[in-house]
């Protein structure tokens, strides 16, 4: 890199920010606190034509690349150090076809703005459930979260995304265009481009009944093997996540008695009609009453941004994760002994329902290879304070540990953090090998490396 190099062709709409700069260490502020990285530049995008010119700039002078959306990667895979980043946080346009039922997002756009254009209108799009995520890392890596069930993966309403390849050249990704790419954008992660907007199906989601069922700690075992048994067989309408947690001092949503309390719960979110809906939650209920219920009516960006408090930026954040088929007893008695031991108020442990509509997707139709799995399951170590680092980081991996041998294999690759070749395999499984060579095809030089990576297919030399 040249010293005080700039980028002429980006001066008139986006700009670059080196560690001088005002606005640099915000701007390399990503969502888990744990992340410290310093990049030499940060393009912030303001335009197509930007991220073109940044892609050719980071190619031309060799630079280490990294693309930030939402900045919301667990292992921090929107910075990296010395290199530059490509930040998309400017470019949020939306623009909602209520009559098609589709909507085209900007590559910086988060789901909280996806959810204020699409709920006008009745519609919304399967994602995540946090409303400060990016749609770009988000949808990359697959998409899982309250209308998994219902409607599948995010990437199953993916029409068409544009994407700057490392050659700098914008394209087109569709079932007509450059299909391979297509292919491979769905689960694939960031590996292939900057995809600079996206084109989803919309699904018709206004008012559903939603929120969380807390029960005691003591009824942990029983209330997951109730789980285990009714969420496989539940009607796609019908959704919830299991959850160990400390209650946090809220006084405004939860009672007093139960604050810093370890509890184990469901977060429903119940789609089918509202005459429904008593009918729907009654068999939990008839199981073992809880001992906070807060299900209710409530419109869907309420529910997609229900988190936002209690996790803000800034949190010291550590991932391990693993999909799974099913949850054996003896799994369930590991589950329970690590909820006892929950380090922090914010850590915690989550299994995501990703059956139903998403179960049913052919495994060959996306990059994402898990089609057959019940749940992607997520324990996730956190807390403000950086002196705790050692402690959830500790006890994360010992959950891991203990949980991995009853799982699928593979994990989410949202959910992972720096974990080398061998998990970034097992989680593509039999798809690597074509997603290698696909990336070969786009990315033969491996510019788009600060991910989780699939590294291109050796070029062999024509036969003389």
């Amino acid at each position: 890199m040249k010293e005080n190099s700039t980028l002429p062709s980006m001066s008139a709409r986006g700009a670059l920010l080196q560690p001088q700069d005002a606005g640099y260490d915000e701007a390399r502020r990503v969502y888990n606190g744990m992340i410290d990285k310093h990049p030499a530049l940060i393009a912030r995008c303001a335009d197509v034509a930007d991220v073109m010119a940044a892609v050719d700039y980071a190619r031309q002078e060799h630079l280490l690349l990294a693309v930030c959306g939402g900045g919301h990667s667990g292992a921090g895979m929107g910075m990296c150090d010395d290199g530059m980043v490509i930040d998309l946080s400017l470019m949020r346009g939306i623009h909602v076809d209520p009559e098609a039922r589709t909507v085209l997002v900007e590559g910086g756009c988060t789901l909280g703005d996806i959810d204020h254009a699409t709920h006008p209108f009745g519609l919304a799009l399967p994602s995540g459930i946090i409303s400060t995520t990016g749609i770009g890392g988000i949808a990359l890596g697959g998409g899982m979260g309250y209308l998994s069930r219902r409607f599948g993966l995010t990437i199953d309403s993916l029409l068409e995304a544009d994407v700057v390849l490392a050659e700098g050249r914008l394209v087109k990704a569709s079932a007509e265009h450059n299909p391979d790419l297509f292919w491979a954008l769905r689960g694939g992660g960031g590996n292939f481009g900057v995809v600079t907007s996206f084109l989803f199906r919309l699904h018709p989601v206004d008012i559903v009944q939603a929120g969380p069922m807390f029960w005691e700690l003591d009824d942990a075992a029983e209330m997951m093997r109730w789980y285990r048994d009714y969420m496989p067989q539940a009607k796609d309408d019908m959704y919830g996540f299991f959850a160990f947690l400390t209650v946090p001092p809220v006084i405004d949503h939860f009672p007093e008695h139960l604050h810093g309390h370890k509890m184990c719960g469901i977060v429903w979110c119940y789609t089918g009609a509202e005459a429904g809906a008593e009918a729907a939650f009654q068999p939990v209920r008839d199981f073992k009453k809880p001992a906070l219920d807060l299900v209710g009516p409530k419109p869907m960006p309420a529910v997609q941004s229900m988190f936002d408090g209690l996790y803000p930026p800034g949190l010291h954040w550590y991932w391990k994760a693993d999909f799974v088929k099913e949850l054996p007893d003896e799994a369930i008695e590991q589950h329970v002994r690590f909820a006892r031991q929950l380090p922090t108020m914010h850590s915690t442990m989550h299994l995501y329902p990703i059956d139903g509509a998403a179960g049913r997707v052919e495994q060959s139709a996306t990059a994402w290879n898990f089609r057959d799995a019940t749940w992607s399951m997520v324990i996730v170590g956190v807390d403000p304070d950086a002196a705790n680092d050692e402690a959830i980081t500790s006890w994360a991996k010992a959950y891991w540990e203990a949980l991995h041998p009853y799982s699928a294999g593979g994990a989410y690759v949202n959910f992972m953090m720096e974990e080398g070749e061998e998990r970034v395999r097992a989680t593509y499984g039999p798809h690597y090998e074509r997603l290698s060579k696909i990336k070969a095809k786009f990315d033969p030089n491996n510019l788009f490396r600060v991910n989780q990576n699939i590294k291109p297919a050796a070029r062999h030399p024509a036969p003389e």
